[in-house]
């Protein structure tokens, strides 16, 4: 096997993106002493060789800020990605943009996860990581035989950075953060001469949330045509993915065949020879059929529905029918996560409900912890640094935010009509964006990634949320895998992911 320097075949290098101005405090005399002086923008470039599908490939890594600019062409912010462009392969070939969510995440789960042309190795059965070194492989599989690919950290995240007198403020917020992403994809598009090349998104988590606002503003704002999104996790409407809210009755729908699926993995129910994928429908059967009618009815449901549902409820997700009375038929997602387990004193993890966690509290209602992150963060955060370092030669003083700049959650603005606009809040939906978006182009469609085990943003409100706002079956793909919400640190969910990503970037261009 290659070693992780045996593909370098270039010198590393630091040189200047923009001509950006200085602002030191003699530059001019109308330039106030405050003002910090803002550098040239810093990039590490380098070339690579390897294989992935099958193809031989050369391509040039970049590591560097592209600054942001405001309407008098000032730099505002410089967000820093990781470019892995083919070398000699024309300027047509296809793009992919690719960020994580949060708000406030990184892009390295994505990037050191599976999509980068190296990947770390974690236990694909959901055990814990354990102490470093951490394995750190070629990504054969990747689809950089198909697609160029960029990696963006938004600012606040990784290395990206305010610039001068600007705070972060001003990029931390649902539309703040998606604009100033569109802006960047458009910089770079025109820094790498691509606009005429085939473009692709790609989010996980929140990242499908900015991914939809995204692409409304590129379509919509920048006339900048997409071929087609990937949702990784998909986040659009809140509604499902809320289940602390006592009266969101829509979560207590949309969790159910999560429940199931995560409960017939540990084998806490009686399945009856029923595979995964049946089990999971008639999870998905039930909650539309009957238990949604029954939490719609209130307390005028009559005694004998009351406890059809509560048995088959418990039937389906392994607790107890004396819990989910107690819980008046509203099994909230986080509670499961500590009471599907709670006679062994363990606890199942929301990110991954594969993953296993002990608690040192037994009595407490939820988990306070999540065992899926516990497992594997240390591990992508090691092997992000030590990979930035050796094979990408970042050789900078600047820290690398993950988690993100601490003011980053504080500040983040919900309102979708800026900061200082009156609002009636409400939950977060980017849905309209993506059906925006779709109108615009007829010929955009959107890949579903979901993991069957994910008890953050749950496979089955994907389904709900993208099958009710008038958008054809024909422009969404669902596919589904054997993990949670990082379903790719599962070995056979990961190989099977970089397929169906690969197989819907070809179909798009056709």
């Amino acid at each position: 096997m290659q070693t992780a320097r045996s593909a370098f075949t270039g010198v590393f290098f630091a040189l200047a993106l923009h001509a950006a101005p200085s602002y030191s405090a003699d530059s001019t005399e109308d330039t106030p002493a405050k003002t910090p002086a803002i550098p040239a923008a810093t990039e590490f470039v380098s070339e690579h060789s390897g294989t992935f599908n099958g193809q031989k490939l050369r391509y040039r890594a970049r590591a560097g800020e592209t600054y942001l600019q405001d309407i008098d062409g000032e730099p505002t912010a410089a967000i820093f990605s990781f470019d892995y462009v083919a070398i000699n392969d024309g300027k047509n070939r296809p793009v992919t943009f690719v960020w994580n969510g949060g708000p406030g995440s990184a892009s390295l789960w994505l990037h050191m996860g599976t999509f980068g042309p190296k990947r770390v190795v974690v236990p694909s059965d959901a055990g814990h990581a354990g102490a470093p070194p951490y394995p750190l492989v070629d990504s054969s599989e990747t689809i950089l035989d198909v697609t160029d690919l960029v990696f963006i950290d938004p600012v606040g995240t990784g290395y990206s950075r305010t610039l001068g007198d600007h705070e972060g403020k001003e990029f931390w917020g649902l539309t703040e953060d998606a604009e100033s992403v569109a802006a960047f994809i458009r910089q770079w598009l025109s820094d790498n001469q691509r606009w005429n090349s085939a473009k692709f998104l790609m989010g996980e988590s929140y990242g499908t949330t900015r991914a939809a606002l995204v692409a409304d503003i590129l379509e919509n704002e920048h006339s900048v045509a997409l071929n087609g999104i990937v949702f990784i996790s998909q986040a659009l409407d809140y509604a499902g993915s809320t289940p602390y809210v006592a009266d969101n009755l829509i979560s207590h729908i949309t969790y159910v065949p999560t429940m199931a699926a995560t409960a017939y993995y540990h084998q806490r129910v009686d399945a009856q020879g029923a595979s995964l994928e049946e089990w999971v429908q008639s999870a998905r059967e039930f909650a539309v059929d009957e238990l949604l009618p029954a939490l719609f009815k209130g307390n005028t449901l009559d005694a004998d529905t009351r406890s059809k549902v509560r048995d088959e409820l418990a039937r389906l997700t392994g607790l107890t029918p004396d819990y989910v009375d107690r819980a008046n038929l509203r099994v909230r997602g986080n509670r499961f996560a500590k009471e599907l387990l709670r006679d062994e004193g363990k606890i199942v993890g929301s990110l991954d409900g594969r993953y296993v966690g002990d608690p040192v509290d037994d009595l407490t209602a939820r988990a306070e912890f999540d065992a899926a992150s516990n497992a594997i963060g240390g591990a992508y955060k090691a092997a992000m640094m030590s990979y930035v370092q050796s094979d990408l030669g970042v050789d900078w003083d600047r820290s690398y935010l993950s988690p993100s700049d601490p003011k980053l959650s504080d500040e983040w603005n919900w309102n979708p009509n800026g900061r200082e606009s009156a609002w009636e809040p409400h939950w977060v939906n980017t849905s309209h964006n993506l059906v925006s978006a779709l109108e615009a182009n007829p010929g955009l469609k959107v890949l579903v990634a979901s993991g069957y085990y994910d008890l953050v943003t749950p496979f089955f409100d994907a389904e709900y949320t993208l099958n009710r706002y008038g958008i054809t079956p024909d422009r969404v793909d669902y596919r589904y895998y054997g993990g949670g919400h990082m379903m790719y640190v599962n070995e056979d969910a990961r190989v099977d992911l970089l397929k169906d990503v690969r197989s819907f970037l070809e179909a798009q261009l056709r």
